[in-house]
């Protein structure tokens, strides 16, 4: 079965032996809300893959960086910012792309051009 990659389908024990590590690791991950698992009606853990690709990246950060739990969170806030401004750039940018397209005449046949280069003239009297 196929699941998507943000369905929470993981037990924390499952989750525990994929990554080779303690349960309480995990739950001290989400004491420092450096990962939020969904939860069932009776309160159990639930991760999706999006979780667990969230813990290699903090795992890879505190074991071969040496990143401290708080620098991880900074990192992860920065990291979240960063993936929110590029996906801003991209919408820009194919916004910019449509207003390009919709010209009823291409720029580079319109018989109003723009020029860059301005010219000064000086009247005197």
């Amino acid at each position: 079965m196929i699941h998507q990659y943000d369905e929470p389908v993981y037990l924390i024990s499952i989750v525990a032996k994929i990554l080779d590590i303690h349960p309480q690791t995990l739950r001290q991950y989400e004491r420092e809300n450096l990962v939020c698992p969904s939860r069932t009606n009776g309160r159990i853990r639930l991760y999706s893959q999006r979780d667990i690709d969230r813990i290699k990246l903090i795992l890879r950060l505190t074991r071969e960086l040496g990143v401290n739990l708080a620098g991880v969170d900074i990192i992860l806030r920065l990291k979240e910012n960063v993936d929110e401004m590029e996906q801003e750039i991209a919408e820009l940018r194919h916004e910019v792309q449509k207003a390009k397209n919709s010209y009823s005449v291409s720029p580079d046949k319109a018989l109003v051009t723009k020029r860059s280069v301005y010219e000064m003239i000086i009247f005197e009297e």
